[in-house]
C-alpha cells in the first residue's frame, strides 16, 4: 500500500483531495494530529481516529495528539487537575492500544493557548467571525446543550490549534466538518494558511443501525469493556445480512469490520464447526461483506469473530486501565 493509500484509507473526505495528494508525494516528516477532550476511558470513537493515526505514521508522518485541557475546562468537564489527571490516563491508553511513542507527540492545550500571542490571535479570530458561524460550528459537538459564550470560542481556539501546532494535516470525525471549514476559511483572514483535513465516519449505533454510535448515550465499546462485555454487546449488536440495509439504517457490525478490524489484522478468520463449513478466512473486508449479504457468513458467526478481534485490540487498554487503578 503506497503513502496515498494509506493516508486516504477508510476516509470519509478530503478537503482537499489535491492537498492531500500533494502531501502524499513526501509525507516523511510531516505533522498531523487528532484534538481529543479528555474523558478518562478510550471508546470506540476515539479508536476510530487512532486507527488512522496509525495509518499515516506507517505513511511517514509525525503524530500530534492535542490533549484539549482547555477545551474540556470551557466544556464544563471539571477543574484543570481533575482534566490533566484524566488526560494522562488516556495518553497511557493510546500507547497501549498501538501508536508509536517515537512518531507521537502529545501536547496539552494549556502549554500554548494560554500564551498572550495565542490571545491576540484568537482575538482576531472573534473580530473576523459573526457568532452565527461560530454557533453552527459548534452545534454537532455542543449537542442539544444550551449555547454559552465558551462555546462559541471553543471552534475558534480549534481553528487556531492547528497553526500554533505547526501542522500540515487534520484529522477528525464528520462531526468536526464545520469546525473544519471554519479553519479553512478563517485562519488565511488573520494570514495564515489553510491545511488540509481528513474525515473518518460517523458510526451507527451498534443496537439499532441509527444515527451514531455515542458514549454518553445508547451502547459503545470501550477499553473498560471486559471480555464478556465486548461478547454481549456484539452479541446484540443490529447486523441485519446486508451492508445497505433499508430505512436509512446502517449495518454496524459491517462497519466495526471495516474501520477497526481490518485495518489492524492482516488476516481476518471467522471460526465455524465443520459440520457448518469450518473456518473462513478473509484478507479484505469487501469479501468478508460479500460472504454476509450472499448468505455464506451467518450474522452470528460474524458477530463471534468481531467480539474476537474487537477484544484483541482493547486488552492492551484496558490491563493499562487496570494498572493505573491500582
Amino acid at each position: 500500500m503506497d503513502a496515498y493509500e494509506l493516508i486516504s484509507r477508510n476516509v470519509e473526505e478530503a478537503v482537499t483531495e489535491e492537498e492531500v495528494e500533494e502531501l502524499a508525494e513526501s509525507p516523511e516528516g510531516k505533522r498531523v494530529y487528532v484534538g481529543y477532550e479528555p474523558s478518562g476511558v478510550l471508546h470506540i470513537g476515539h479508536m476510530l481516529t487512532a486507527n488512522k493515526l496509525i495509518d499515516l505514521q506507517e505513511a511517514g508522518m509525525e503524530v500530534v495528539i492535542l490533549l484539549a485541557d482547555v477545551h474540556a475546562y470551557l466544556n464544563g468537564k471539571g477543574t484543570f487537575e481533575e482534566i490533566e489527571e484524566t488526560a494522562e490516563r488516556m495518553r497511557k491508553q493510546f500507547l497501549a492500544y498501538g501508536l508509536d511513542e517515537e512518531q507521537t507527540e502529545f501536547v496539552y492545550g494549556s502549554e500554548f493557548q494560554l500564551d498572550d500571542d495565542y490571545a491576540l490571535d484568537l482575538h482576531k479570530l472573534e473580530l473576523d467571525t459573526t457568532l452565527n458561524r461560530a454557533q453552527r460550528a459548534m452545534a454537532e459537538i455542543q449537542g442539544d446543550e444550551t449555547a454559552k459564550v465558551s462555546h462559541v470560542v471553543y471552534p475558534l481556539m480549534q481553528a487556531l490549534d492547528i497553526e500554533y501546532l505547526d501542522l500540515d494535516l487534520a484529522v477528525g470525525g464528520m462531526d468536526q466538518r464545520k469546525v473544519h471549514m471554519l479553519m479553512r476559511e478563517e485562519l488565511p483572514e488573520i494570514g495564515y494558511d489553510a491545511r488540509p483535513v481528513l474525515h473518518t465516519p460517523i458510526l451507527a449505533d451498534l443496537g439499532t443501525g441509527e444515527g451514531k454510535m455515542s458514549s454518553s448515550s445508547g451502547v459503545t465499546i470501550s477499553m473498560e469493556d471486559s471480555t464478556e462485555d465486548i461478547e454481549e454487546k456484539v452479541n446484540s449488536a443490529f447486523c441485519p445480512p446486508s451492508r445497505d440495509p433499508e430505512d436509512d439504517l446502517e449495518n454496524p457490525v459491517l462497519e466495526i469490520f471495516q474501520y477497526h478490524v481490518f485495518p489492524r489484522f492482516e488476516t481476518v478468520v471467522v471460526e465455524r464447526p465443520d459440520e457448518y463449513g469450518g473456518n473462513l478466512e478473509y484478507e479484505a473486508y469487501e469479501a468478508l461483506a460479500d460472504d454476509l449479504e450472499s448468505g455464506e457468513l451467518h450474522p452470528a458467526d460474524a458477530k463471534g469473530a468481531l467480539a474476537r478481534y474487537l477484544d484483541e485490540l482493547v486488552a492492551p487498554g484496558r490491563e493499562k486501565l487496570r494498572e493505573l487503578e491500582q
